[in-house]
């Protein structure tokens, strides 16, 4: 099936340096949902113990009440993103938030685990469908170049901002009901929804039959949502069990028939042919690294401050305010500052910024305090995810088409959340395995230290690849246009090479 799309007259959208209001409101609500969507992936972990205790839930099924939320929204990403290309962004997008919405008042008024998880499961699927129709609405929307820099600057922002600032909300609203961490997004969700039903371009789509790939979306959607799956139930399974490894062993013949798939489909739900661009390439491996690293180590941070050194809630939302502040505040500028320097360069200081984190927290001990150890750590944090989160995110749609934005979109947001899923789950199983079941400060610090160091050397991993980029993007830049070598009239093949250089001198 071909979808032609455009924007009706009344979207004035495709400004340079001037936003119109309606480009500003669109822009607005579109942060809005992401906001929501990062916020609810870490406001929810604080209220953890205040959820088990009312509902009488079990760790194992309380951990479901986090994983349900990330098993819809990583693993349907892909599908969603495609889907947003193929039905239309703007339909996709009010559709899901409605269901955001809905689902998020369900899980502040239930009483049963079953239900809460179900909740979450259906947010996740939600968000699945707002973020890459989200993104791909605003790379579609902003020329590319210094409109759509300044653009994705904000949006990407926003996303981090929610999911930093979620702890400290978290922790405030569980002081007054664990409910309210649920509850709370709703008057924003509707609010969006209102809004981005008057501002967002209408677009319209010619549909012809043939163009959906059912047995890719379902291979594919079925490998990613049992990789999520069986990372997070391989720590109670255990890694080594024969249900890990059968379920490992099902990701890999999923992946591998999805490849053949797409390979052979007239109209594939992933054009594999969009990994030959190497700047998507090396954003979507970047981004698994960066998600998974930061994610590894908020647990890690988070079980430290709260059992080994029995902080409350509320204390260590307000001692990580500091990166999520430091990224709130970075938005307005991002955009300038990805005109000025390039992604190529700001991926590498990030991600550097970001090792620099998490190596510096290796210094914990029994008896750490505030100034020492977590300060410098939380404020490289902050500088590392409000240069590297922007930037990954442009160059993971930079120089995609339009009609396939939504699925690049897709694929950078399906890395980091399946990223922040399996790093997560080997960083909890190296600490369970450190710690030996102890409970005494030197066994805990144990299980810490090497899960440190496993985020610390993903996030390495992502530092290498922006490096190794930027290097190959330097050297094609540096590359001179060959002249073509064929007879020329006089003074012809001279004149030519001038030309040539001329040209090059000026970009």
């Amino acid at each position: 099936m071909t979808t032609a799309t455009t924007t009706t007259p009344d979207d004035s959208s495709h400004a340079g340096d001037h936003w119109t209001p309606r480009l500003w409101g669109t822009l607005i609500v579109l942060c809005a949902a992401l906001f929501l969507d990062a916020l609810d992936i870490s406001m929810v972990g604080i209220a953890l113990p205040s959820i088990g205790s009312e509902l009488h839930l079990s760790t194992s099924t309380l951990q479901w009440v986090v994983s349900g939320y990330v098993l819809g929204y990583g693993g349907l990403l892909l599908l969603g993103g495609r889907t947003a290309d193929l039905l239309g962004r703007r339909r996709v997008f009010l559709t899901a938030l409605g269901v955001f919405a809905a689902a998020s008042l369900l899980g502040g008024l239930v009483d049963d685990g079953g239900l809460l998880i179900a909740a979450r499961f259906l947010k996740g699927v939600a968000a699945a469908f707002t973020a890459p129709a989200g993104l791909s609405i605003i790379t579609t929307t902003f020329p590319e170049g210094p409109a759509r820099n300044r653009a994705l600057s904000i949006y990407t922002t926003c996303g981090a901002s929610g999911f930093s600032l979620g702890l400290v909300l978290s922790g405030l609203l569980t002081a007054v009901g664990w409910r309210w961490t649920f509850l709370m997004p709703v008057p924003i969700a509707l609010l969006a929804l209102i809004f981005a039903a008057r501002l967002l371009p209408r677009q319209v789509e010619e549909k012809a039959a043939g163009r959906y790939d059912v047995l890719g979306a379902i291979t594919g959607t079925s490998a990613v949502l049992l990789l999520v799956f069986t990372a997070t139930e391989a720590q109670g399974a255990g890694w080594l069990s024969l249900r890990t490894l059968g379920s490992l062993a099902a990701v890999v013949l999923l992946v591998a028939a999805f490849l053949v798939i797409e390979s052979r489909t007239a109209h594939p739900l992933v054009r594999l042919g969009i990994f030959r661009n190497g700047s998507v390439a090396r954003a979507n491996v970047i981004a698994f690294a960066m998600a998974g690293a930061y994610g590894g180590f908020q647990f890690v941070v988070t079980l430290y401050l709260q059992d080994l050194l029995g902080w409350s809630a509320l204390a260590m939302a307000l001692g990580l305010l500091p990166a999520g502040a430091m990224i709130a505040l970075s938005a307005p500028f991002m955009g300038p500052v990805v005109d000025r320097f390039g992604t190529g360069r700001l991926l590498p200081i990030g991600l550097l910024a970001l090792v620099g984190a998490f190596a510096l927290f290796l210094r914990l001990d029994a008896h750490s305090s505030y100034p020492a150890l977590v300060l410098p750590s939380i404020v490289l944090l902050g500088v590392g995810f409000a240069l590297a989160f922007p930037s990954v995110n442009i160059a993971a749609t930079d120089g995609v088409a339009d009609e396939e934005q939504g699925l690049a979109s897709g694929l950078v947001n399906t890395a980091i959340q399946v990223g922040t899923a399996v790093v997560l789950a080997g960083a909890t199983a190296i600490i369970t395995a450190g710690s030996g079941g102890g409970t005494g400060a030197e066994a805990q610090l144990d299980g810490y230290r090497p899960a440190l160091l496993f985020v610390t050397g993903v996030a390495l991993l992502g530092l290498v690849i922006a490096v190794a980029g930027a290097a190959l993007d330097r050297r094609k830049k540096a590359t001179p246009l060959p002249v073509p070598d064929y007879d020329y009239p006089s003074g012809g093949r001279e004149d030519l090479a001038e030309r040539r250089d001329g040209i090059l001198s000026k970009n």
